[in-house]
């Protein structure tokens, strides 16, 4: 699990002027902590967890010597000048289940081409913080035209250990024969002519 170092931050700066001294805002939220805790963190630090880590990725916070285990749960970013604006955490408590989502990877895509059809490439569900599953690689190499991959047919999401905020019958990706479908689309508007 990743850690990074935090201070409680120095709420007499604004957050633009925090931004200016190369520190990003944040803040800590659960219902373990009797209230918000308004955070700074170096600005490399949260470069680094904004580049290697998601939405719902556990991390291990270090707020002045004191530990809380968290997950992300917002990242407020300004994409237009590469600015992190404010990032959120989630304490996490080991005997309470949190929502989270699963960041689903996909391995040689390119062998799939232009067929390649993305459903849903996150997956909400629950579990204790011990359960929590960041990203599952599906690997593509091989898959027929024709293969659907639904929730169901992805083994990490069957484990008892999560509950699945999506119906499991969902489609998260399928190649599709893309060349029938468009001949049979030129065939039925040749038909209406």
């Amino acid at each position: 699990m990743d850690q990074i170092h935090v201070k409680k931050r120095d709420t007499g700066i604004k957050a633009k002027r925090l931004r200016q001294l190369g520190m990003i805002p944040g803040n800590i939220i659960g219902k373990s902590l009797p209230e918000s805790i308004s955070i700074q963190m170096e600005e490399a630090e949260a470069r680094r967890l904004v580049r290697q880590l998601r939405e719902g990725s556990k991390i291990a916070i270090d707020l002045e010597g004191q530990a809380i285990p968290a997950q992300i749960k917002e990242k407020s970013l300004n994409t237009l000048n590469n600015e992190i604006l404010h990032l959120s955490f989630q304490a996490l408590v080991a005997d309470e289940k949190v929502n989270s989502v699963i960041h689903i990877l996909l391995e040689n895509e390119e062998k799939a081409g232009n067929q390649l059809e993305k459903m849903m490439m996150e997956i909400p569900y629950a579990s204790l913080p011990a359960d929590m599953i960041d990203t599952i690689t599906i690997d593509l190499d091989g898959m027929a035209v024709g293969t659907v991959v639904m929730v169901k047919d992805i083994p990490e999401l069957m484990s008892d250990t999560i509950e699945l905020r999506v119906d499991p019958g969902e489609i998260v990706l399928r190649i599709s024969d893309k060349t029938y479908q468009d001949s049979q689309a030129d065939t039925d508007g040749s038909e209406e002519t």
